[in-house]
């Protein structure tokens, strides 16, 4: 094969190559074609996909809510309730109550009753769980 007869086939060649290979071209009724090579990534006409949601952390749980312990000793049935239930704003509604009598009374009107002695010493943390239990005794006698 003579050079020039190479270099012709050569070129011949290269200009095939170039005419059909660029990426664009464009048609006989004006629009564009665009032409993917097997070598490329896939391209795609979606708008991209949306990040991951991030995940909002859990709150930790809330301290239960407590208040001290007031000293209700002295005190009538009934105020120590209403001190109970004013210290707590509420929160501690039901306070137990028994006779120091030895007599097993039911104390059925609070206010006839005084306060001997409380189970929670004052100042130690109460809850809404908490149990509270207070020694009574009727107002005329003296605690043990």
């Amino acid at each position: 094969m003579s050079f020039l007869r190479y270099v012709t086939i050569v070129a011949f060649a290269a200009a095939a190559v170039v005419g059909c290979g660029s990426p664009s071209g464009t048609s006989e009724d004006g629009t564009t074609a665009v032409v993917q090579s097997p070598d490329e990534p896939e391209m795609s006409l979606r708008p991209p996909e949306s990040p991951p949601a991030i995940a909002t952390p859990t709150p930790a749980p809330a301290a239960p809510e407590q208040w001290p312990m007031p000293d209700v000793v002295g005190l009538s049935l009934q105020d120590a309730q209403d001190t109970i239930q004013a210290t707590t704003g509420g929160a501690v509604f039901y306070s137990g109550s028994h006779d120091l009598g030895g007599e097993d009374r039911n104390q059925v009107l609070d206010a006839n009753w005084q306060v001997c002695t409380q189970n929670v010493p004052p100042g130690t943390p109460i809850t809404p769980t908490s149990t509270i239990d207070l020694g009574t005794v009727k107002l005329a006698e003296s605690c043990p």
